[in-house]
């Protein structure tokens, strides 16, 4: 449900296609630089009589691939040399262990104990073990990348979550009926997933060792819970596409489900290309949609067409797949009547008329006064046009006038005929195109300039000179050239056209408001506030509150962790049509709070910490350089739906705090992947369930959907440096991007 504050997103492909290593060696030992199409190249090069085989000798354990991995797994956007790599682990080494079978999954993990003693413990990957599951995933992605089906999101490149809800709104029209297959908490069946590996993979050795993972618990794929996709430590790179890959039969199945349905209810092109076709053809059409474990399945027939899709979806799920589903929850709902909880947000079908509602009478005041001031304005400026041209025309009159009387000519030293007629040719073209804008005044001189036929007769015209019967009839042709009433609709009809052209929008908007129905995506208001609520953000009346736990850290660390729980926020439902309230929230709770918890560090008040730091919370840097971390105001009010960049996997950093130790540690290496500095600093982590005493399965004292991060890393000690400190706390980073089991156990 509130899956913003866990952030529910995986960090997709990494594969980086400007270097990877290539299989020959330097003198060095190091591998030289290769493509990723070499290395798709290399992976599908193992396929043989329908299957992939040796893939563990002839990619996984080849150099190239063990490099690409470490660089997938650094998150440092500058690539990493080889030299930096060998300097932390022996990829050489590595290599070998695995062709020979001697690496050993179990002895890469380590067990971290939680600090109290009812708690579970957490396993956890070594560097090493790391980088083989990243090596692994690596070729996974490349096999089945291209077999999933195209309504398949999460753990796939440029396939995330906004990208999910942008088919969702674009795709799904008129539902009348949905449901989503909601499963139990369960951990995946590693016979039935084998069974699935081995219809594509012939290489026991790398089932081997995916089975290996799974039963030293390194890796562990638990279903139906929060910890898919999240960025989370206790989650593995791999868990994503194992359940892509197991999932992919019921994509298959509900693909089946969806061509038989269409094929039985065919759409019949052109009948609605006209505007004003009379003609509504509605077919019946289905859709589905998957985020990994997450499935919603939306129809635009009758509900006993739902219910039979339903039951056979269930009875594969079920049967085939072998998992439990939670059948209360899954349930058909009303799509118009009722909203639906999927992908952290609130769904529901509603008519086009609530995107795009009428103006309410007060809005309709409002624009007919500004009209009215805009007329006025124009009005203004045009008689001040005329009277400035009036006193400057009279002023060259009085001026040549004043010449003449005196001297008898007018003797200047420059010739400005030119200018002058070219200004006032300019003055009469306008007031000539002003004055014929009037459809009335033309048709009223037409009328009286042709009401006179005298010369027009023929006995008339015989006795007249010839050149004025031509001036004649070439002043008639004026006429009708610039006072022709034919001419004069054409030109001057454009407010009847407007007219028309609104009152035919108008009536398409009324007619697809009420034949059509559009997806509306919002944001879990009541959880935000009580996730905001429990996380210290305000107090029981809802006004902001320090956070006392936060007064240890520098003021820059403080900034930097309301920052990068505002911004996670912000790009999480940036695609949700209630924004606003998520602004309201960010631009106003978090960062009061935070200017609180600043002010109550400093024994200072709210205004002072308001005038030393700002509203928007600048802070100076050891240099003296002004930085902003917190999203200003003006960001804010910028943001809206039409940023919908995938948000990048972040933990559930709302839910864990850092606290610093007074001296800093320079004898321990950043415990971030490839980092080689020892100017660290000692944070000790703290957990908010720990804090509270809350077990996070238990909805009614904990948000529902609201992640958390494995209770064994409560007050886990973290040796980071600066940059990487930094990072973590705006998010450019997550715990999975941390070598954990090298943490400290401090007093």
């Amino acid at each position: 449900m509130l899956a913003g504050l866990g952030f529910r997103q995986f960090q997709t492909s990494k594969i980086r296609t400007s270097i990877f290593v290539h299989t020959s060696r330097t003198v060095s030992g190091n591998p030289h630089c290769h493509s990723a199409s070499d290395l798709e190249a290399l992976v599908l090069g193992q396929y043989r009589n329908g299957k992939f085989r040796h893939l563990l000798h002839a990619a996984i354990s080849d150099p190239s691939f063990l490099l690409a991995a470490c660089r997938n797994l650094s998150p440092d956007e500058t690539p990493l040399s080889s030299d930096s790599i060998a300097r932390v682990i022996a990829l050489e080494d590595l290599s070998l262990d695995l062709r020979s079978g001697r690496f050993d999954v179990e002895s890469s993990c380590v067990k971290i104990f939680p600090s109290r003693k009812k708690g579970s413990s957490l396993v956890l990957p070594k560097l090493d073990l790391k980088i083989v599951i990243e090596a692994v995933r690596m070729v996974l992605e490349i096999i089945y990348e291209k077999r999933f089906a195209t309504f398949a999101y999460g753990g796939r490149p440029k396939m995330g979550r906004h990208t999910a809800l942008r088919y969702l709104r674009s795709s799904v029209e008129n539902p009348n009926w949905w449901f989503r297959v909601v499963l139990r908490k369960q951990v995946l069946d590693i016979c039935r997933l084998k069974t699935v590996l081995a219809e594509k993979i012939d290489d026991d050795e790398l089932i081997g060792v995916i089975e290996r993972l799974f039963a030293s618990e390194a890796v562990v794929v638990e279903l139906g819970g929060l910890d898919l996709g999240r960025g989370l430590p206790q989650e593995s790179s791999l868990n994503a596409i194992l359940v892509n890959i197991y999932f992919h039969g019921l994509d298959l199945e509900l693909q089946g489900i969806r061509a038989q349905i269409h094929c039985g209810n065919p759409r019949f092109r052109g009948l609605e290309k006209a505007e004003d076709s009379q003609i509504f053809h509605k077919p019946i059409r289905v859709y589905a949609l998957r985020y990994l474990d997450e499935v919603l399945i939306a129809t635009s027939g009758s509900k006993l067409l739902t219910i039979d899709i339903k039951t056979s979806i269930l009875k594969y799920v079920e049967n085939k797949m072998g998992l439990k589903v939670d059948k209360l929850n899954t349930s058909i709902h009303s799509a118009v009547y009722e909203n639906i909880s999927f992908l952290g947000m609130e769904i529901q079908a509603v008519s086009p008329i609530v995107f795009h509602p009428p103006l309410s009478e007060k809005a309709m005041r409002a624009k007919k006064k500004h009209l009215k001031q805009v007329e006025a304005k124009a009005s203004e400026l045009k008689n001040a046009r005329e009277t400035r041209r009036k006193k400057l025309g009279l002023k060259i009159l009085k001026h040549v006038f004043k010449k003449l009387k005196r001297a008898g000519e007018v003797k200047i030293d420059f010739h400005a005929e030119g200018e002058i007629g070219e200004v006032f040719r300019t003055w009469a073209e306008e007031v000539v195109a002003e004055y014929l804008k009037s459809k009335e005044e033309c048709l009223h001189w037409h009328r009286l300039l042709t009401s006179s036929e005298f010369l027009s007769l023929k006995g008339i015209r015989e006795q007249l000179p010839e050149s004025l019967i031509d001036a004649y009839d070439q002043f008639q042709e004026k006429l009708d050239k610039y006072f022709m009433p034919g001419r004069t609709s054409k030109q001057l009809d454009e407010n009847e056209m407007k007219e028309k052209d609104e009152e035919r929008r108008y009536a398409k908007r009324t007619v697809q408001d009420l034949t059509e129905l559009c997806i509306r995506v919002n944001a879990p208001v009541e959880l935000v506030r009580r996730a905001v609520k429990l996380a210290g953000f305000t107090n029981s009346m809802g006004r902001p509150r320090p956070i006392k736990l936060l007064m240890c850290l520098d003021d820059s660390d403080i900034i930097k962790w309301y920052a990068g729980i505002g911004r996670r926020w912000l790009d999480f439902y940036c695609c949700c049509r209630n924004f606003r309230m998520v602004k309201t929230v960010v631009s106003y709770h978090l960062r009061f709070s935070c200017l609180l918890t600043l002010a109550e560090k400093h024994e200072s008040t709210k205004k002072q910490a308001i005038r030393h730091y700002s509203k928007d919370l600048k802070v100076i840097d050891e240099n003296g350089v002004e930085e902003i971390h917190f999203a200003t105001e003006k960001e804010i009010r910028m943001m809206g739906d039409r940023n919908l960049a995938d948000p990048s996997p972040v933990d559930g950093a709302i839910s864990m705090t850092l606290v610093r130790f007074a001296v800093n540690d320079n004898l321990s290496f950043c415990l971030v992947h490839f980092c080689e500095s020892t100017d660290t600093i000692l944070y000790r982590v703290r957990l908010l369930q720990n804090r509270l005493n809350v077990d996070p399965s238990n909805e009614e004292k904990w948000v529902p959907g609201m992640a958390a991060i494995h209770e064994a890393l409560n007050r886990k000690c973290l040796p980071l440096c600066e940059k990487h400190a930094t990072d973590l706390f705006l998010g450019k980073i997550c715990l999975q991007d941390l070598d954990c089991t090298s943490s400290l156990n401090v007093d």
